[in-house]
């Protein structure tokens, strides 16, 4: 299991640029926060880089994730990753998120594309960009209205992180790669 082939096969299934963006975005705030509580970095960053490599094929639940879950398996993955990825999914009641790095996918998952969404809208997209103002945007339900904010919400509390806080790690995170998630 490598960073390599995990994008190989991520290029594999995702052709639509926004989705690939959204899941090197989950994979840098993944990474950023497995480096931060001591955990594997690798292993953190493939669960973020992988966790929705499925939904083109099978957007419906619960096929996603549970078809990719298969492929992961058939390529020897090792199944705390797949658990990881099943356990974002909150229509699947068998993969509740019991460990850490279960929670960490999902309290990322929503906010990385709520935070893109707000940086598409600045002229200098994630520099500067402050918890304040993304908690501002947040409170406007019409910006980025397929965002679930109850989900970003129920993300930093299983985290045990305030949300602030956790606003401005994934930030950080995703400044890291900006000029791979947006156009020049």
């Amino acid at each position: 299991m490598d960073r390599e082939s995990a994008l190989a096969l991520m290029h594999q299934y995702v052709q639509n640029i926004s989705l690939r963006r959204h899941m090197l975005a989950v994979e840098a705030a993944m990474r950023t926060y497995a480096k931060r509580m001591n955990e594997d970095e690798s292993e953190w960053g493939i669960v973020g880089l992988l966790h929705d490599f499925d939904y083109e094929r099978w957007p419906d639940p619960p096929s996603h994730p549970v078809e990719g879950s298969k492929i992961l398996r058939e390529l020897g993955y090792p199944e705390e990753v797949i658990y990881a990825i099943l356990s974002h999914a909150d229509y699947l009641p068998a993969y509740p998120r019991v460990h850490l790095v279960d929670r960490v996918l999902y309290a990322c998952d929503e906010l990385c594309g709520f935070l893109v969404a707000c940086a598409l809208v600045r002229p200098d997209k994630l520099e500067g960009l402050e918890s304040k103002s993304v908690r501002k945007k947040l409170k406007n339900l019409s910006f980025a209205a397929a965002v679930n904010r109850d989900d970003i919400q129920r993300g930093a509390q299983e985290l045990g992180v305030d949300l602030d806080e956790h606003i401005a790690v994934c930030i950080e995170a995703l400044q890291g790669i900006q000029d791979q998630l947006f156009d020049r």
